[in-house]
């Protein structure tokens, strides 16, 4: 009597054994949230963030820097908005969520550049990956019809840059990007290769407007050395398609590797200028 109902008992039990088992088994553990983005723009002034755009977006980018503001005695170009500019228009798609290409044009040494940015890491809301790491590389060919060139290759210079991003809360981000630049031809005491750090970062201010400070060091010494550090202050207005940065810099080349490694103007002595950025997006 007592086998019998023990064998009653199991034959009860057991599949509500069962049933309990397999809800253990769909349970799903929750999926770990990415952080957004640390910044609203692909570009910090003059250097490249880590953002990066969701399949199927096009990026226009239109860079413009007007001449010295403080260019000597006598000059006489209204804060250098009369001086000659330079300018850049540059279009890139992203072909995935973590792979953007972009072509673009300079007026200044009619630079053409390839571009391409590559996410590795995103942050997440839990801190279990504390920061984003992108890869940014850029060829710009030198196309001026000059003699200055005996070998086509000459005309070929590169950037990389590692971008290590955090955003910290939704008004205070960081970037730091250790980045290498390479010169097939350069005219001496140049050298063809620099390395350099960028730091940077951005606080909100308003749910459009930001304060952005831009900061990139040579690290890469040699006698006659002309290099000077790269420096930038602006604010950028935002919205979800397209951001309208407003700066001024000692830069004026635009693309980063003639920024980089040929920049001779010394922020602290007033060698800065006047520059604007504006982004627009569009989602395939």
């Amino acid at each position: 009597m007592k086998i019998n109902k023990s064998i009653l008992t199991a034959v009860l039990v057991f599949p509500l054994l069962l049933l309990a088992q397999e809800k253990n088994d769909t349970i799903v553990a929750p999926k770990t949230k990415l952080e957004r983005a640390a910044f609203e723009s692909t570009s910090l002034i003059e250097s490249q963030t880590n953002v990066l755009f969701t399949k199927g977006t096009l990026e226009m980018v239109m860079n413009h820097r007007f001449g010295l503001v403080n260019s000597g005695p006598g000059a006489n170009d209204m804060i250098g908005i009369w001086a000659p500019a330079n300018i850049r228009i540059g279009l890139s798609y992203s072909f995935t969520d973590y792979l953007t290409i972009g072509l673009g044009t300079t007026k200044d040494s009619r630079l053409q550049d390839l571009s391409y940015k590559v996410g590795f890491l995103r942050q997440t809301r839990t801190n279990k990956m504390p920061v984003s790491v992108s890869y940014f590389g850029s060829v710009a060919c030198d196309a001026r019809p000059t003699s200055l060139f005996l070998n086509f290759s000459d005309r070929f210079s590169f950037f990389n840059q590692l971008i290590i991003a955090r955003r910290f809360n939704s008004n205070v981000s960081f970037q730091v990007a250790p980045n290498f630049s390479h010169f097939n031809y350069v005219e001496s005491p140049i050298k063809n290769d620099l390395f350099a750090v960028q730091m940077g970062g951005r606080v909100k201010i308003n749910p459009t407007t930001s304060i952005l400070v831009d900061y990139n060091l040579p690290i890469t010494t040699y006698s006659g050395n002309r290099t000077k550090p790269g420096m930038a202050l602006g604010v950028e207005f935002s919205t979800g398609s397209h951001a309208f940065q407003l700066f001024i810099t000692n830069y004026k080349s635009i693309v980063a590797q003639q920024n980089v490694l040929l920049n001779q103007n010394n922020f602290l002595n007033g060698k800065f200028l006047i520059g604007f950025n504006i982004t627009r997006l569009w989602h395939m």
